[in-house]
């Protein structure tokens, strides 16, 4: 009783009933998408995951040349010099 006195100090007579629809409008509005978000999570429990696909293993990777052999190099005919022994 006491809402409804000051609904009417507040808001003239004919404008109740359009403040009236607007809140009714809202409040489907909210029940509706909580419903269908409901539904949602609710099939998103009851069906059960998808069993996971196979990979396929990755082609094997080709195999680096082998090295190129060094160019022949000439051989010294003299030996490397020798240090004198300490004495």
């Amino acid at each position: 009783m006491m809402v409804m006195l000051v609904l009417l100090l507040l808001f003239p007579s004919k404008r109740i009933p359009e403040l009236a629809r607007g809140i009714g409008k809202t409040i489907r509005e909210f029940k509706k998408a909580a419903n269908g978000f409901e539904d949602e999570l609710r099939r998103a429990i009851e069906t059960p995951p998808s069993p996971p696909q196979p990979r396929m293993p990755a082609p094997p990777a080709e195999a680096p040349p082998p090295p190129r052999p060094a160019p022949n190099a000439p051989i010294e005919s003299t030996p490397p010099p020798q240090e004198p022994p300490s004495s």
